[in-house]
């Protein structure tokens, strides 16, 4: 582990890796998650779906940098946009972004800005549907994720459709990426394109309302609040209000049903998985993993609603491992899935309640 973490740390070590070595190590680096679940793929598959990743975390990067202005961030976004679409002018981005980035963005993503001629030069190497497909979906999420950086969100944001479009610019569009690059894949896949496209974007929304959910007390100590009012104007619970030392009872309901909304997401994220071929064992892995330690993460958050610290809701290794044993033995049955899945869900849902969004005049 230290041999790896001392290689992360050093660009002029990493630039010396084949590529497939190159962006398993810079994986392993930015997302301890996706360095285990994106191996599970075709080996036709890993390079584009890990160049792809590590294309979206140097968004996330320039999006979480505390040092750079909201325009200074527009302005990385859209270069980076062009530099994805072109091939050209990484070099001058990486040297002009690099002696930016503070001590909190965390030492694997500043190797990862400084080797984003690297890390391009692989994008370009792809077939271009690939190339289209991961060209989009960052175009998407660049000039999504800048809007969100003028608001003030310390009171939240106003409705479910705010935060569906939040969701959506943030892992929505890297589900159709996905899809798209599983259709690219296979032919077989690809005959159920429109509905795996359909139900990618919710997908994706239901692993990142997982994270909302999960990192909601985190977010509050930095003044952030990515939840959507109108749900808490049926509790009576203002956002505004919301502090780490919230301990409201309206605000709880509020939060379960969230868990609720989340988990109809998810159970799109298990019929996704069940459109993709029984025989296709390492894609659905690669789905069901994120699936299940999503529905764990739920279930520890509908189980603690009064939690007030992101790690008392963390699922355990075990978990995990309980995960990954569980889907490979059911990977291949849509039936057995579908069984454990409503065994392990059964609390999430809120039955006397459904989300009836409020119409508002002028708009």
């Amino acid at each position: 582990m230290n041999g790896s973490q001392t290689l992360i740390n050093n660009p002029e070590l990493l630039r010396q890796l084949p590529d497939a070595e190159l962006q398993a190590t810079l994986l392993e680096g930015v997302s301890r998650t996706f360095a285990l679940t994106i191996p599970q793929l075709p080996g036709e598959l890993y390079p584009a779906v890990a160049n792809a990743y590590l294309l979206c975390r140097i968004v996330d990067t320039i999006e979480d940098e505390v040092s750079l202005s909201a325009e200074q961030k527009k302005y990385f976004c859209s270069a980076f946009i062009d530099i994805v679409n072109t091939g050209n002018n990484a070099d001058v981005f990486s040297a002009e972004l690099a002696p930016l980035l503070s001590e909190q963005t965390i030492p694997a993503e500043h190797s990862l800005i400084q080797l984003v001629p690297r890390v391009i030069a692989i994008t370009r190497s792809l077939d271009a549907p690939q190339i289209e497909a991961l060209t989009c979906c960052v175009e998407t999420m660049a000039n999504g994720m800048p809007v969100y950086q003028a608001l003030d969100l310390h009171a939240g944001l106003k409705t479910l459709k705010d935060m569906d479009d939040y969701c959506y610019y943030v892992a929505g569009c890297v589900g159709e990426m996905l899809a798209k690059l599983f259709c690219h894949y296979s032919p077989e896949i690809a005959a159920h394109r429109e509905e795996l496209l359909r139900l990618s974007v919710s997908f994706g929304q239901g692993l990142q309302m997982t994270n909302i959910l999960k990192d909601i007390w985190d977010d509050a100590k930095r003044g952030v609040c990515w939840l959507p009012q109108d749900i808490f104007n049926e509790t009576g619970f203002n956002l505004a209000e919301l502090t780490p030392a919230t301990d409201d009872e309206r605000f709880r309901l509020g939060l379960s049903h969230l868990v609720a909304i989340a988990h109809g997401h998810l159970q799109n994220a298990l019929t996704y998985t069940q459109l993709l071929p029984s025989h296709e064992t390492g894609i659905r892995n690669f789905c069901l993993w994120a699936l299940g330690m999503a529905v764990l993460t739920l279930k520890k958050i509908k189980a603690n609603l009064n939690f007030n610290e992101s790690n008392q809701v963390k699922i355990s290794r075990n978990s995990v491992k309980a995960t990954i044993v569980a889907t490979k033995l059911t990977v291949r049955s849509n039936l057995l899935l579908s069984l454990l899945f409503n065994l392990t869900s059964r609390n999430l849902k809120s039955p006397d309640w459904h989300y009836s969004p409020i119409s508002h005049t002028g708009q």
